[in-house]
Order: structure tokens, then sequence, then C-alpha cells
């Protein structure tokens, strides 16, 4: 063995250390191969340890530490940190993890590390601490796999370079031995300083099999939930800590807390008092005897091998409680409790206490620790809350979380054994344990590591939900969809799955008395589903509650059913113009919208096809879809349409043929008395005033050369802007033709004949076998163009229509063909001269309504030939 006398030729610099002044580098010797093996065997107990001149008051800081772990340096933990300049590097260590074995029990600590120089000339340098992670080094590693020999003959062992936690300041340490420092005299060597903050990757393959090693479930069934919530209570009723004790603050027992203890919950824990005893003590021993963290921890697992890797953590974590629980519970009682003051004595808890201000770091570590443990047992536990019915391991969220488990798992033991480990120094080493920061600094990194855990968990958690809330939305609209191919007794069923399923909910609110009932007011009745967003205008409304007053029968009942966009937040804003509206409508109203699932809107906008404009779904007494749009024929023919079915649309289309009176029904009874009276009657639009100046003095002069009765109307555009009203204001001011003041007039107009091609696109016509629908699409394509346009008329069987250029060419050649209007008539004969007019290439615009769709082909209405397709995004405003 080589000699503890140091001379010249024997000496090595002190690895690591800085000069600092004037002094010299310390020089110790090298351990020889006889002795390294004794090095690594020896337990670190305070008998074996070699004696340690100190500077000045001996602290935890700078006493030898007992407890670390011996290991090589895990490659790819951490990015190299630069050492200083004038610090020697070491060489890396030839031993790599592949041949080294985990070794669990005592640390070893070499017992014959030489004396530090004498006091008359100390030396300090911040030499930081080797790697402390899982694994020993073996016992029988012979001195030459890493050394190099000196001339001397002694062995330079090549020690394994350390490298600090990112982002976390190492404190200084004194250069006391070529030893890993344990923190504290009674504790466990935390090992977590060299650990990194993330999970393993495959340099920990080792570790990760000897943890996997020790899982060897039964399939017992175990609710750890309960469990977790007592745990959690204990931590929050001890979380007021130092300062409350201090204030002698008194802790309000809620009647909460008793509500967690339930008799159906004292079965689960007869069963587990014992292995939570068992792991208890197994932690207060190791605890106070200076164990192996890596190995307490691997010992813990095994005893909790049987279990699944949640109950394992909610175990550990309540075997931990109940130390943690009883400590508090003594620092809070002994005050006002003669028992808990004895207690607390033994436990030299006033005299800590009083040091409340040295403490606090210390605690404050602690209770962010066991924070971060809660959070990561109860996110663990979600895990295994998981439906299997919507999510297998097959998904990469949770393969990839169920990989990280296990590792999760261990640290959080190792977290709660570095818990315990501060109690205990607390309780054993009293004042003397308060001056150390180290503790707190392991802490916090222990709570950073399994904070990135929880995070990294928490991102597959919130993947997993994700996948689950589209499988169970997958699962709604397909069950929809079944449940509208089979036939019911009643419309229940369906009236259930399309608005709420919860029995304990009143999901509907009366428009008349504004209470909140029961779905059963819509039983065995035809149903008619108003389906909107917020957006619905006042001129729908007024119609549809027109409509309404005049079809309500007890049979009928309308619903209005809210359909949003559920990725966009609700607002207050948006929650007052639901309120608004709900408030103006005279039907049932669903309470709020949340109560569609999104599911249903899902369905609704792919088998209804609802877009943005309202719809009017009609369901019969046994829930079957009799129209899946009753709102066009509601335009079309207002009550005639009742029962509002599709079979009650085709016949009103049997009857009805292309004349004024299906263009205007009844908005304008003047222009029925019009019809009656056999006068000619000239309807025009667009938006051009010089073209509607110089349209209607020309009308109104042929008018009267060829001697007829002509009432003109302007009809405006199908959106009635700023433009229209001014329009309107000026053909008034100069008496040019009728203009409807009231511009809803207008916007009727035209939303009929948009109903009118909805309900021919609803029912598979076509323009080729429709005469109806080719005029309903040119007068829809002449609103859709920006000049002017006209529909001439007389009776209920003479119409003709023409764009503006070309009605306006054909009055002003009106001697042309003045002749056959007196002898076939004036409209006759405007109709042949029209067809004079039409040139073999023209071209025409078409905008369809914003929920047409996306049609394969669209003809034109004039020449038949297909229309070219583009795309037109158009704003309301001028």
């Amino acid at each position: 063995m080589a000699s503890n006398q140091q001379t010249p030729g024997s000496q090595q610099p002190f690895l690591g250390s800085q000069p600092q002044g004037n002094l010299q580098p310390a020089m110790i010797d090298s351990p020889t191969p006889a002795n390294l093996q004794s090095m690594m065997m020896t337990n670190p107990t305070p008998a074996n340890l070699p004696p340690m001149p100190l500077t000045g008051r001996q602290t935890t800081a700078n006493m030898p530490l007992m407890g670390s772990l011996k290991q090589p340096t895990l490659q790819g933990y951490f990015n190299p940190q630069q050492s200083p300049t004038n610090v020697r590097p070491i060489a890396p260590s030839q031993q790599t993890l592949a041949n080294l074995q985990p070794q669990s029990g005592s640390q070893q600590i070499p017992t014959n590390v030489p004396p530090q120089l004498s006091s008359q000339q100390p030396l300090e340098a911040n030499v930081q601490q080797p790697l402390m992670g899982s694994y020993q080094s073996p016992s029988n590693v012979q001195p030459q796999a890493g050394g190099q020999q000196t001339p001397g003959g002694n062995v330079q062992h090549n020690l394994p370079l350390t490298r600090p936690i990112s982002g976390i300041v190492q404190p200084p340490m004194k250069s006391t031995a070529l030893l890993p420092q344990p923190t504290s005299k009674y504790g466990m060597g935390s090992g977590v300083r060299g650990d990194r903050l993330m999970f393993s990757t495959s340099d920990d393959n080792a570790m990760l099999r000897q943890i996997q090693g020790t899982h060897t479930p039964d399939g017992r069934e175990f609710n750890v939930k309960p469990l977790i919530q007592i745990v959690e209570n204990i931590f929050k009723q001890a979380a007021p800590g130092v300062e409350a004790i201090v204030a002698q603050e008194t802790l309000a027992i809620t009647d909460t807390d008793d509500k967690t203890y339930q008799s159906s919950f004292t079965g689960m824990l007869e069963a587990a008092a014992y292995l939570i005893d068992r792991i208890s003590c197994e932690i207060t021993c190791k605890c106070s005897g200076g164990g192996d963290t890596h190995a307490t921890a691997i010992s813990i697992l095994n005893m909790l091998s049987s279990f699944s890797w949640d109950a394992k953590l909610g175990l550990a974590l309540s075997a931990f409680a109940v130390t943690y629980g009883e400590f508090w519970l003594v620092a809070q009682s002994y005050t006002s409790n003669q028992l808990a003051k004895a207690v607390a004595i033994l436990k030299q808890l006033p005299e800590i206490l009083e040091h409340s201000a040295e403490l606090k770091p210390q605690f404050d570590a602690i209770k962010s620790l066991i924070k971060a443990m809660v959070d990561i047992s109860k996110c663990i536990v979600e895990f295994r809350e998981l439906p299997a019915n919507y999510i297998t391991t097959d998904v990469e969220a949770l393969s990839t979380a169920m990989a990280h488990i296990p590792v999760a798992v261990y640290w959080t033991i190792r977290s709660i054994l570095a818990c315990a480990s501060q109690l205990t120094g607390l309780t054993l080493l009293g004042r003397e344990h308060m001056v150390s920061t180290t503790e707190a600094w392991e802490l916090s990194s222990l709570a950073h590591k399994l904070s990135n855990m929880h995070s990294h968990l928490l991102t597959q958690l919130r993947s997993c939900y994700k996948h689950i809330e589209e499988k169970k939305h997958d699962e709604a609209y397909q069950n929809l969809v079944h449940l509208f191919g089979i036939v019911h007794i009643d419309n229940m069923r369906i009236i259930k799955a399309l608005i709420c399923q919860k029995d304990d909910v009143l999901p509907l609110v009366d428009g008349a008395t504004k209470n909140r009932v029961n779905l059963d007011v819509l039983k065995r009745k035809n149903v008619l589903l108003l389906i909107s967003d917020l957006d619905i205008s006042q001129e729908e409304r007024s119609i549809l509650e027109q409509l309404y007053t005049y079809t309500r029968t007890p049979q009928f009942e309308v619903v209005w059913l809210p359909i949003l966009d559920p990725t966009i937040t609700w607002t207050e804003a948006k929650q007052r113009q639901f309120d608004s509206l709900q408030n103006a409508m005279p039907w049932y109203t669903i309470y709020h919208p949340s109560l569609i699932e999104k599911a249903v809107i899902k369905f609704i906008k792919d088998e209804w096809h609802f877009e943005k404009k309202p719809i009017l779904v009609v369901l019969d007494p046994q829930g079957r879809v009799v129209s899946p749009n009753a709102l066009y024929m509601m335009w079309i023919w207002g009550t005639l349409a009742f029962p509002f079915t599709t079979a009650r649309e085709e016949a009103l289309w049997k009857e009805e043929s292309w004349k004024l009176e299906l263009l205007v029904d009844n908005i304008d009874p003047n222009i029925l008395n019009w019809i009656s009276e056999g006068k000619h009657i000239c309807l025009y639009g667009g938006e051009d005033i010089e073209w509607i100046r110089n349209f209607s003095s020309t009308a109104n002069a042929v008018a009267e050369a060829a001697n007829i009765d002509l009432e003109m109307l302007y009809v405006g555009k199908s959106n009635p802007k700023e433009r229209v009203r001014r329009n309107n204001e000026i053909i008034v001011r100069e008496k040019l033709s009728h203009v409807w003041s009231d511009t809803s007039s207008i916007w009727y107009f035209w939303v009929r004949i948009e109903s009118m091609w909805h309900s021919k696109n609803q029912l598979g016509r076509t323009v080729e076998n429709d005469q109806i629908l080719s005029e309903i699409m040119a007068m829809l394509s002449y609103d859709s163009s920006k000049g002017g346009w006209a529909v001439f008329a007389k009776g209920s069987s003479e119409i003709t229509r023409a764009k503006g250029g070309t009605i306006l060419t054909c009055l002003q050649e009106y001697d042309q063909w003045k002749d056959e209007a007196q002898q076939k008539g004036f409209l006759p004969a405007m109709i042949d001269h029209l067809k004079q007019l039409y040139t073999p290439h023209h071209c025409s615009q078409l905008v369809l309504p914003g929920t047409a769709g996306i049609l394969e082909k669209v003809v034109c209405s004039e020449c038949g030939r297909p229309m070219e397709r583009y795309l037109m995004y158009q704003c309301c405003d001028e």
C-alpha cells in the first residue's frame, strides 16, 4: 500500500483544483492497485472515515459527505462544460456502461484516503462532484483498466470528468478528498447532480432494464385515485409550513376533507396498509442509515412488483405521506398539545422552528418537489384510466408514454427518498443540518427533472385525449347515421341523439314562457329543426315568425339549434348575442349551444349540407326526415307548403308555370291588382342609375307611343345595399317608376328566387329538363351582373325578360316592330324582336347562393352551353 507520506516523486497535482493566491497545488497519493478494491468496497460509516482537518466551524458544506455513488460517467448525459484553463484535464475513463454491472447495497467509499494538507495551509478549490446516477463501479474492476503507470510506480487513474446539470449553478465544494461527497451525515446519497433532467436515452438501457425487471404484475386491480387524493390532502394540510406554525395559525378543517375518507375506501386501505407500512419502514431505515438511493428505489420497486405502475407510485407516495404527515402533525400541534410537545422535543422541532428563516429555502424546495411528485402521479393515474375501447397501445402517443412511465416512477421514488432524507436529517442533526444549501439545490434539480417528465407525459396525455375524443365523435356520428337509417316507434331516440344525452339537464327553453322544459314536449310530434348560426338576420326571423304564427298547430313544433364552430372560444359577447336571439324567438330553443355535440355538428354539416344560411329540417313523429330543408318551400309558397314535406313540395311545383305571379306572389298586392286589370307590367333592377334613367324614360315613351298601360317597378338587387337605397330615393324624386320603399321586400323577392333554385336543385331538376329552372337561373345571372335587366309581362301567360343593354336596344328600335305590335300585340312583338337581337356568342355571369356547393356542371340559361367555373368571394359592404 502506498505510504501516506508525500514525497516529490510520488506527488500528483490535485485534479480539478485551482490554486488560490500563492498557494501551491495540493498533492495527494495516487491509489495503487492493491488499495483500489478496498476503496470501492468500504461502507461509508462515520467509524471508518479518515480524519479531516477543517479550516473553521464544521458544517455539512465542508464535512465529508456519505452515501454518494461511485460510477463511471454516462456519455451523452450532459453537454460538456469547458474546464478552467489552469486545470489539467482528466483523461476519460476507458470503462463503459457495457462492462459495468449495477451493484446494490451499501456505497463503496475508500478507507485509505490520504489526509488533506494541514490546517495551517488550507486549500479550497471549486471541485465539481463526479456524476451521481444509478450505478456503482463493480468491486472487481482492476486498476489497469483505465489507469496509466507513472514513473514513481503508482497508478494514476482516469477519473470520470464531471459535468454539471444544465441551467443550475453548482455550489463550490471543498477539496477534502478525491471522493464523491454526499449531502448530509445521515442522509442518503442523492445521486442526482449528474442526472439528466429528461428521460433516458440509449446510454441508460441497462438501468431501464433493471427497472423493468422489477415489474411482474399479477393482474390485480387497484384503484389508485382515492389513495392519491388522500395523499394530496395530507400534503395540502401540511402546506402552510414553517411560517404558519411560528405564527401559531390555526388550520381550518373543512367538511370536504371528511368526504375523502369514505367507507368504500376502507377495504382497499386494509389490503394495502401492511405494504405501505413496510415501504415506510424501508424509507426511514435507509434514510437514517445512509443507504444507496438507487438500491433502495429498486428494493421498493421489488416490493411492489405485482402492482401496476400507477399503483406502485400511489403506494410509495402513501408511505412517504405517512412520515411527512406525522412530522407536520407534531410540528403544527406542539404548541397546543402536551403529547405533541413531548414528541416534538424528542425530534428537536422547537429548536429547528426557531430558525425558520434559515430553514425556509430547504422546505420550499421540499414542497416544490412534492408538488412535482403529485403532479406526475396524477398524470400517470390518468393514463391508467384511459378507456381501452377508444385507445390502444398501437397509438403513438400512448406507446410513447408507456415507455417513459417506468422511468418516471423510478425517479419519483428517488425523489421520495430525497425528501424523506431531508426530514430524517432534520430530526437527527437538528440545527446543524440547517446550514447546508446543497440539499435544497439537489431537491430543486429533482423537481426540475420531474417537471420535465410531467410536461412530456402531459403532452402525450393530451394527444391521447384528442385521439379518444375523435374516436368518440366518429362513433357518435356513425350512431346518428345508423339511427336515421332505421324505423322508430317515436322520435325520442332521434331527438335525444341530436340535442342532449344528459338526463339531469332540461335542454329546451319554451319560447312562450321562457321556462326550461324536457325533451318530452316534442314526443310524437312533427318537429321542425331551425338550424342556423348566431348571424340569422332580422328579415329571416320576421318571415319565419309570420309563418310560425299562421301554421302553428299542436302537432307541429319548431326548435332552434344554433350550430357554431366548436374551435371558436365562447365569449361574453357571443353569450349576449345568443341570449338576444333566444329571447326574441317564439318557439323552442336550445338552452345553450354547448348541448349540441361536435358529432352532431359534423352530421348536420355533412348530411344536411348546412354551411351558414339557415335551414329547416322537418322530422315526422317517428323521427324520419321528411324534408331536408323546408325553408325553400316556405319562402316560395308560405302557408301553402304545410305540412312542409318533400311530397308536398313536388305537388306544388307540378301546379306551377313560369309567370309573374310566381315571381312576386303576395309581396306587393298592387302587382296582383295590375295583373287582374290586364296592365302591362315591367320589373327591372340593377345599380347603374344612368341606365335606370335612360331605360325608364324610354320605356314610358314607348308605352305612350304604343298606347298601352304600363306599370314599372324597381326591384334593385339581391343584397339591397346603400346604392339601392339611393336609387330608390332618386327614382321617387324624379318620378321614374314605382319602388319598394321597404328594402325587406327587395330582400324577400330575391330570397324567393334563390329558394326556387335551391328547391329545384334539391329535387334533382336540371336546366335541360325544367323550363322554370332555366328562367330562374337567368334571373340569378341578371342579378350577378353589374348592368340592368328587365322583365315584361301581361296577365298570367305572357312574359319575357332580357339584359339591360338588349332590352333598351329593343325599346329604342320600337319603330322597327311597331306594326307587328299593332297586329300581334305589344308583348308578342317585343319577344320576336328580342330574338333577333340575341347574338350567338355572348358572356353570361352567374353567382349562385353561398349554400349551393360546388356543382359539377352548370349550363347557360340562354344558350345552353356549359359555363366555366370560377370562385367568387363578395363582401356585403359597399
